[in-house]
């Protein structure tokens, strides 16, 4: 209720000053004649009432109602990507199935995991949502007053992430057992990034840890690589051999057994190429003590990366070292040679700095790129330590 005074020549022009104020609404409460303290004002003093109207809360500024309009929009968007994907991804004969085995095969092929690889671990995944035991729930920061919460189900991502990593090894180790020296090659295509990272390697995994190192180069098809090499042993402090045979390979690698670590850089070789080196790959695949790792990039596509895994299995790499990551959004393709070789992953690079871009490859960290969606540069970890 608003109540007010007015003063006035007139109680009628009062109720006039009054309506013209107030609105229709207002009601005469109380005529008199003013007081002498007040009848400078005018003669008389009416009084009337108005119930005030309801508070309405102050309108959102126009940037947040924005804002509000812009998050609705993005639910909605999602949920029509989300529906499209599931009815473009699925197989035919899926017509009907499952949220949960829809979205785990919408984003493992988004991921460029192949379709007959993602219909597989889709399908673990709701294996393992219908089968797992009901899981405890977290305990409350404060002890709860009401029942107890029940136990909640895994997440489809846990379950994801589980069925990941069951289909995958990681294995970030230099070497052949206990064998010493460790003697390391890397083999792969023309521009993966096999002398870099060697340096890489060298640099984390020997200097650091004040182990001796030597670099062999194999590497005489281009002038260039060599002394790229040359360069960068003259700046670390260590030993370098540019050899031309693998008989003087094998007499370096004697020779220096009082080395801890070995690398090997061999030249960047192409399907027409393996032919000319066969003589090299029959010595690292055949040699007990040399651990042969297939260098690749993980920008490289799908197809074209598992032709390269296949035709350089003549030399028998024992692990798989990708490259590159920072070039790439999708990861789906080192998973599928991981799980289509069964050979395990053993480190990650994702740049040009040396030492920094390197990092020790694990399963929770490819599941962690698949399932990420894309967000520009990939930063490394830290590199493991030899013992």
């Amino acid at each position: 209720m608003k109540i007010k005074s007015y003063f006035s020549r007139t109680p009628e022009a009062a109720l006039t000053l009054a309506r013209m104020e107030m609105g229709p609404e207002a009601v005469l409460v109380d005529s008199r004649k003013a007081p002498p303290e007040t009848r400078h004002l005018g003669e008389y003093e009416v009084v009337f009432a108005v119930d005030a109207p309801r508070e309405e809360p102050p309108p959102a500024p126009v940037s947040d109602r924005l804002a509000l309009e812009v998050v609705e929009l993005k639910k909605e968007l999602e949920g029509m990507r989300r529906t499209l994907t599931r009815t473009a991804f699925a197989p035919a004969n899926w017509l009907g199935a499952s949220a949960n085995l829809s979205d785990a095969y919408a984003i493992l092929t988004s991921s460029e995991v192949t379709p007959e690889l993602a219909r597989e671990v889709a399908q673990g995944v709701e294996a393992r949502l219908a089968n797992s035991p009901a899981r405890p729930a977290p305990p409350p920061a404060r002890p709860a007053q009401g029942p107890e919460r029940p136990a909640a189900r895994p997440s489809i991502e846990q379950a994801l992430v589980e069925e990941l990593e069951s289909r995958m090894r990681a294995e970030p180790a230099l070497g052949k057992g206990e064998a010493r020296p460790r003697v390391v090659a890397l083999v792969g295509p023309p521009g993966s990034g096999k002398t870099t990272t060697l340096v890489k390697l060298a640099v984390n995994y020997g200097l650091t840890g004040r182990r001796p190192v030597l670099l062999l180069s194999m590497d005489t098809y281009r002038v260039a690589a060599a002394e790229q090499l040359r360069s960068f042993a003259a700046i670390l402090g260590v030993g370098i051999q540019v050899l031309e045979t693998v008989t003087a390979l094998a007499q370096a690698i004697e020779e220096n057994r009082g080395k801890e670590l070995i690398f090997i850089d061999t030249p960047g070789l192409t399907a027409d190429d393996l032919g000319d080196a066969a003589e090299l790959s029959h010595f690292l695949s055949t040699r007990p003590d040399v651990d042969t790792q297939l260098v690749l990039s993980a920008s490289m596509k799908s197809a074209d990366l598992r032709r390269v895994v296949d035709s350089f299995e003549t030399f028998r790499p024992q692990r798989l070292l990708f490259t590159r990551l920072d070039e790439t959004a999708t990861f789906g393709s080192i998973f599928n040679e991981a799980a289509r070789t069964g050979k395990p992953l053993s480190f990650f690079t994702s740049g040009q700095r040396i030492p920094e871009d390197l990092e020790a490859a694990s399963r929770s960290r490819l599941s962690e790129l698949i399932l990420a969606a894309p967000s520009g540069r990939v930063r490394t970890g830290g590199a493991a330590r030899l013992g």
